[in-house]
């Protein structure tokens, strides 16, 4: 159990049946009245974030989120295989759990996938990644205008704005949180 007056930033509990995580908060003492806490929280399953007061007395079960390191292995329509690196098990995730990120993840990707109670409810891809450009129009040379892009088609399929000087078959590194292009991949 935790009580409200125990809530710091990265705290998750489970309140009415749902997983939530501190933001922000705030312990409020004002001269009449008693004590509060202001808390700024994001239910982990939804993604919504809300704005709640709670009393310091409020008590909530602890939340424990399984955070798992398991790779990526196929797609069969709607459903997504991720292999256990423990026990070898392939682990089928319905589309609808990916988030838009999940689109720079190609086969035998390390990701993490995230579960409360058994249940999955995320995945979570690694932060940056690899990934070979396969279609882009061809820059020209004297083009040397600064910061501007061009479209290009990763292996993946995804698309993302690219440098001129990037052709067909070069290596990029990709930031998967933003989906931004961060540099050509070394070797």
């Amino acid at each position: 159990m935790i009580s409200a007056s125990d809530f710091r930033n990265g705290v998750t509990f489970d309140m009415n049946g749902n997983v939530m995580q501190v933001i922000e908060f705030q312990h409020v003492k004002p001269g009449k009245g008693a004590a509060f806490v202001r808390t700024k929280m994001k239910n982990v399953i939804t993604g919504a974030v809300t704005e709640t007061t709670f009393s310091p007395t409020d008590k909530f079960e602890n939340a424990y989120i399984e955070r798992k390191d398991m790779e990526y292995s196929y797609n069969d329509g709607d459903l997504y295989y991720f292999m256990d690196m423990e026990t070898y098990e392939l682990v089928p995730i319905d589309s609808h759990l990916l988030n838009d990120n999940f689109k720079f993840v190609k086969e035998n990707m390390s990701c993490k996938v995230m579960s409360y109670k058994g249940n999955v409810f995320g995945v979570e891809p690694p932060n940056f990644v690899e990934l070979e450009v396969t279609e882009t129009d061809p820059g020209f040379k004297g083009d040397t205008a600064t910061n501007v892009t061009k479209p290009a088609i990763l292996e993946t399929g995804a698309e993302v704005k690219v440098p001129l000087f990037i052709n067909i078959g070069d290596k990029i590194k990709i930031d998967t949180r933003t989906g931004e292009y961060l540099e050509r991949a070394k070797g």
